[in-house]
C-alpha cells in the first residue's frame, strides 16, 4: 500500500469514528454542526519524531490562521506514539510549544489514543472510551469557536460527567467494538 492510500485510511478511520461514536452517541454536543459543514480538517502525519510532529502542529495552526472555513483539524499520528506516555509527552510538548509560539489563548488541544487512561482510573474503566480513538489524535480546536459554543449550551460543565456516566452504562466491549468498526474496510 502506498503513504499516499495509508494516509486516505487513517484518515477514513478517524472520520468514521467521529461520525459513528462521538457524533452518533453524543460525546461532543458540537461535533455534529462541524461534520454537516464539513469544517474539520483530518492530517495523517507521517512524522512519527516529536520535533517533525510539533513542527507540523504550528504549520497547522498558521493554517486556521490562513483559513476561517476550517473549524477544526485532527493531526492523526498512526505511527511512533502507541505508547500512551510517549504519547502524554508529545501533548505536553506541544501545548508547551502552543505557549511559546504565542497561540495560547488562540487554539488548544484535545487529546485522544487506543489507551487512553484517565489519570487515577485503571486502564479497563469504560469511562477511557470517551478519550479512545483509532489512532493517537491530536485535536486543535480554536478557543474562540468553542467559547461560543458553550455560551449557547446548557450546563456545559455536565458534559463530561454525561459521558463518563453514557461510557459505563454501555461498557467497554460495547466501545471496543464500535472502535474496531472504524477502522473496518
Amino acid at each position: 500500500m502506498s503513504e499516499q492510500s495509508e494516509q486516505a485510511q487513517y484518515i477514513e478511520h478517524t472520520a468514521n469514528w467521529v461520525k459513528q461514536v462521538i457524533m452518533k452517541y453524543n460525546l461532543c454536543p458540537f461535533a455534529r454542526r462541524e461534520v454537516e459543514r464539513a469544517s474539520i480538517r483530518y492530517v495523517a502525519l507521517e512524522a512519527h519524531k516529536p520535533a517533525a510532529v510539533l513542527q507540523a502542529l504550528l504549520a497547522e495552526c498558521r493554517l486556521l490562521d490562513e483559513q476561517p472555513e476550517v473549524e477544526t483539524t485532527l493531526m492523526i499520528l498512526p505511527r511512533g506514539f502507541e505508547g500512551f506516555y510517549a504519547y502524554l509527552d508529545l501533548v505536553d510538548l506541544a501545548n508547551e510549544r502552543l505557549f511559546e509560539q504565542g497561540f495560547e489563548g488562540k487554539y488548544q488541544l484535545a487529546s485522544f489514543h487506543p489507551d487512553y487512561c484517565f489519570d487515577g482510573e485503571p486502564q479497563d474503566d469504560a469511562a477511557n472510551y470517551t478519550n479512545r480513538s483509532p489512532y493517537p489524535t491530536l485535536h486543535i480546536i480554536r478557543e474562540a469557536s468553542m467559547e461560543r459554543a458553550l455560551a449557547d449550551y446548557d450546563d456545559p460543565e455536565s458534559i463530561p460527567e454525561r459521558n463518563i456516566h453514557f461510557a459505563r452504562r454501555k461498557g467497554s466491549d460495547f466501545f471496543a467494538r464500535l472502535l474496531a468498526q472504524c477502522i473496518k474496510p
